[in-house]
């Protein structure tokens, strides 16, 4: 199994804000932003892992900027990450007319998704991934903490077990 670049797997996905997809008052429904946001993601772990995956977790996904009717949204998914059969993902959100005049971040959020082998249905390794830009080198480290808060907070690690948060959970 070779390592990845990051951008062997980077995926990006526009949207255009319809009637359909707003809420009474024209702004984007968060469910179908955090729908996209998971397609996005998905797209870029399987290209990634070269394989199925299965969402695993979503961190905090927080609602920054308004997204009206007419928007155009652009969804960037990259691999911050892979660890043994799990691989996170970093995805952005940005916003803009659809001349492309005010431009904003709306939201980002990690999200975890498990590779899955074809034919077991069971989850299989991974290929590590290779960050080169400062950006992805600085995702890349943060990736281990964030994943062992993730870990604490869904009771399957003890926070006396975690080699990078641990100072966080003990008492002085």
């Amino acid at each position: 199994m070779r390592e990845k670049l990051v951008a062997e797997s980077r995926t990006i996905m526009t949207e255009m804000i319809m009637p359909n997809d707003t809420n009474p008052m024209g702004n984007l429904m968060g469910g179908y932003l955090m729908r996209w946001m998971d397609i996005a993601c998905a797209v870029c772990a399987a290209r990634h892992c070269e394989s199925q995956v299965a969402t695993a977790s979503v961190d905090h996904i927080s609602f920054h900027e308004p997204i009206k009717l007419g928007d155009v949204i652009t969804l960037t998914a990259t691999v911050t990450r892979a660890f043994n059969t799990s691989v996170e993902i970093y995805v952005e959100v940005s916003a803009a007319d659809i001349t492309g005049a005010n431009p904003r971040q709306s939201n980002h959020a990690y999200f975890t998704f498990v590779a899955i082998d074809k034919a077991t249905g069971k989850p299989t390794k991974v290929p590590t991934v290779i960050p080169l830009t400062n950006d992805e080198k600085k995702q890349f480290e943060v990736a281990s903490r964030r994943r062992e808060l993730r870990l604490i907070l869904a009771g399957k690690m003890k926070p006396v077990d975690a080699k990078e948060l641990r100072t966080f959970f003990t008492e002085m």
